[in-house]
């Protein structure tokens, strides 16, 4: 069986519980065809590049998928047919990604410090290093 990495993008309009009816629909499609879906991300609502049917955000949703090709043409011909997904792509993996997808670890991973302070977390007028000036005395005037 050959492996796939599938994403799906559905209408930002819908409500999450409909994304999750359709991701069951979707896995059930596959495994009637012989797959087996190993992995299943929801991203959430994203903003899309560019507008896709007067569309700006959409909700992700990211399968791995372990499968045969007629089980994955049978899922793209009905999620052409399904009026609640916007886009989708399929790619062929040599291996499945171990944990969590590169998505949600930067989301995990999204430490930037904020415009007022420094990596250090310490506000920025704190780091601003002061070079003080040698005093200058004045010298006695030998005559």
């Amino acid at each position: 069986m050959a492996l796939y990495e599938h994403i799906f993008i559905a209408r930002q309009d819908i409500q999450p519980q409909q994304v999750e009816a359709i991701t069951a629909d979707l896995t059930k499609i596959v495994e009637d065809n012989g797959g087996k879906i190993t992995k299943t991300e929801q991203w959430g609502i994203r903003t899309l590049a560019y507008r896709i049917k007067k569309y700006k955000k959409g909700h992700y949703v990211l399968m791995n998928v372990e499968g045969s090709t007629e089980a994955i043409s049978e899922l793209e011909r009905n999620e052409r047919l399904h009026e609640d997904v916007v886009r989708f792509m399929t790619i062929r993996v040599e291996e499945f990604e171990e944990g969590d997808s590169v998505v949600l670890r930067a989301r995990d991973r999204d430490t930037r410090p904020s415009r007022f302070e420094n990596r250090d977390n310490r506000p920025r007028f704190e780091n601003k290093k002061t070079t003080a000036k040698p005093e200058v005395t004045a010298k006695p005037a030998t005559e």
